[in-house]
């Protein structure tokens, strides 16, 4: 009985600690440079890196402060003068009184006091008046730490000197004043190394220690705790102010860049609940929907599951594949001859769209679906001349050959083309109308001509969940709406382009939001499927972008994190999903030019 009860007692407290936490904004200004004096550059590095706060070791030799971790390099000689006071007097003159070109930022400098501390502390004092710019400024803080006087005894220093707290010490309302932060030994509360997860009872102590110090109104950092990747996830998660560092470049390049890797869903949307009725029948094709997220992988499919809930679209689809996208000509493939596969069924070289390694040009699917009597759409939230798009009307040995893809879209059966991309001013935008009726919107356009659609709108390529608003959805159930007039069938192709982005940029955020927006269009087309009944729909990728690594996740809270090994594209095999009959075609591992033959095959269609 005892144990049930402390068990709910336990259940109860995380709830409030989740509840309550902490809502920091992590930067370098949380980060602490233990033991600093033993950096190649002392107090220099942990500056130009900003970071918070700043900690020395002191010993009282001969009446001066010497910077020392023990008795033996006290006989370096190092004074704080040299290594910290005279650099931030230095500073502070330049700076007229501020210690970073960012007013707003603060340095704590804690003296950690390794000698008797009265008497040390006295010299610090008289030393400390010869820098009256230091004493003066409001961006420094001085702060006593290690040997320290008895507690009764801190009101009666300057105004101008902070200590640092024990948190089981109990100080009376003016006393607490002049404790600056809390600062206690990790070891005391766990065992932890860094790797996997903390155990749970250890949490516990440590989030209680945590919401100790923040009831006080005070900072807290821990001294002895891992001092990896893992573990400055945790103490984010758990709300710990300062983290404690040895690795100032690597922790410094962590926070900078943690915004961009960074993501707690705000939003979430429902998904569609499949029926499965003509899931991996052997049953005739008569439309396919291609979907491509260009840059995404496996991480990024997990990432947007982790930040909707735990639910995507393309995670209720049972028949799963794996596609290897290397070119012709490289181990690691761009988007031209990665869409090129699927709409030639060859390899080709980086940058060729629609063309071979030598530059001939090759039959398109598109051309092949059209001698069957089926419409061809191509909608992209990206530019319509860029690589993936183009790979199903153009052939050209460039990607970049912008007005040479827009003339071969002359030569195109394709029904239907819309995306971003400033066509208006071309050489040959004439003749694009003469053949095309064009608009520069989804709203304006006229879904029901009679001649083939391009709808350049510059909101394509807008960012999901902040300027593109349900841009996507409207593009593709409007397209999909066109196409499917066609008695004979249709190929709508589908880039969800800017996953691709957020990859290149190496932002999480951009990468998250753009896949759950992939996700929508993915359920609306599971949808149709189970609807008409005819439908295949193929999901994947042209390749990986960014090499994303998932190092941090809460379920309950739609949060995720990661870390980006390129900001270029990689050669790890992308997921293949099918939902529909003949989608059992597309179980296995194979070369991204099969996804081509495996869809000719489900339309039964014979290959030029």
């Amino acid at each position: 009985m005892k144990s049930i009860r402390f068990f709910i007692i336990l259940l109860i407290q995380l709830s409030l600690f989740s509840q309550g936490k902490s809502q920091i904004t992590y930067n370098t200004s949380n980060a602490h440079s233990h033991n600093d004096y033993e950096q190649r550059f002392p107090f220099w590095s942990a500056y130009y890196a900003t970071f918070g706060s700043i900690e020395v070791d002191v010993f009282l030799n001969s009446g001066n402060l010497i910077v020392a971790h023990d008795q033996q390099q006290v006989l370096l000689k190092r004074t704080i003068d040299s290594l910290y006071l005279e650099p931030i007097q230095k500073i502070l003159v330049k700076q007229n009184g501020f210690i970073y070109k960012d007013t707003s930022r603060k340095l704590q400098l804690m003296i950690d006091i390794k000698t008797q501390p009265v008497e040390s502390i006295d010299v610090l004092l008289k030393k400390l008046e010869q820098y009256p710019e230091i004493i003066n400024s409001q961006s420094i803080q001085i702060v006593i730490t290690g040997n320290q006087p008895p507690v009764d005894q801190l009101k009666k220093y300057p105004e101008w000197i902070w200590f640092d707290g024990n948190i089981n010490q109990t100080y009376e309302a003016e006393t607490l004043k002049r404790i600056a932060l809390f600062s206690e030994n990790f070891k005391k509360y766990s065992n932890w190394n860094g790797k996997g997860r903390i155990p749970g009872t250890e949490l516990l102590k440590i989030k209680s220690v945590i919401q100790k110090a923040h009831q006080y109104d005070k900072r807290i950092r821990f001294w002895g705790a891992p001092d990896i990747v893992n573990s400055w996830y945790a103490y984010i998660e758990m709300g710990i102010d300062l983290i404690n560092t040895d690795h100032i470049d690597e922790l410094s390049g962590f926070l900078e860049t943690l915004p961009d890797r960074y993501y707690k869903a705000t939003a979430t949307h429902q998904t569609y609940n499949p029926t499965y009725r003509n899931d991996g029948m052997d049953r005739p094709v008569k439309n396919i929907i291609l979907l491509i997220g260009d840059g995404t992988g496996l991480p990024q499919w997990y990432a947007g599951y982790t930040a909707n809930n735990q639910a995507l679209n393309v995670f209720k689809m049972r028949q799963i594949g794996f596609s290897k996208t290397s070119s012709y000509d490289n181990y690691i493939t761009d988007s031209a001859p990665g869409a090129s596969a699927f709409s030639t069924g060859k390899k080709s070289n980086n940058r060729h769209v629609g063309v071979d390694h030598t530059g001939m040009s090759l039959p398109l699917i598109t051309d092949l679906v059209d001698k069957k009597g089926m419409k061809t759409g191509v909608v992209t939230t990206g530019d319509m001349r860029d690589a993936t798009p183009a790979s199903f009307y153009a052939h050209q040995s460039e990607r970049s050959n912008y007005g040479g893809i827009l003339k071969d879209v002359l030569k195109s059966p394709i029904n239907l083309l819309v995306g971003s991309g400033d066509i208006f001013k071309d050489t040959i935008f004439a003749q694009v109308q003469n053949l095309f009726d064009v608009f520069t919107s989804i709203e304006k356009a006229n879904w029901k001509s009679k001649r083939p659609v391009i709808i350049s709108d510059s909101i394509a390529s807008k960012r999901a969940e902040v300027d593109r608003g349900d841009w996507s959805l409207q593009a593709f159930e409007k397209s999909l709406q066109r196409l499917s007039e066609n008695k004979n069938g249709f190929l709508l192709v589908y880039e969800a382009a800017q996953v691709d982005h957020g990859g290149h940029a190496n932002q999480l955020p951009v990468v998250v939001r753009e896949l759950k927006d992939f996700d929508k269009v993915i359920g609306e087309a599971m949808k149709f499927a189970d609807k008409n009944g005819e439908t295949l729909i193929v999901i994947t990728g042209d390749h990986e972008t960014g090499g994303l690594t998932l190092t941090a996740g809460e379920y309950a809270e739609n949060f995720i994190s990661g870390q980006f090994s390129t900001g270029d594209h990689t050669a790890i095999p992308v997921p293949v999903f099918a939902y529909g009959p003949q989608s059992h075609l597309f179980r296995g591992v194979y070369e991204n030019t099969e996804i081509f033959y495996k869809m000719l095959i489900a339309l039964k269609i014979k290959s030029l």
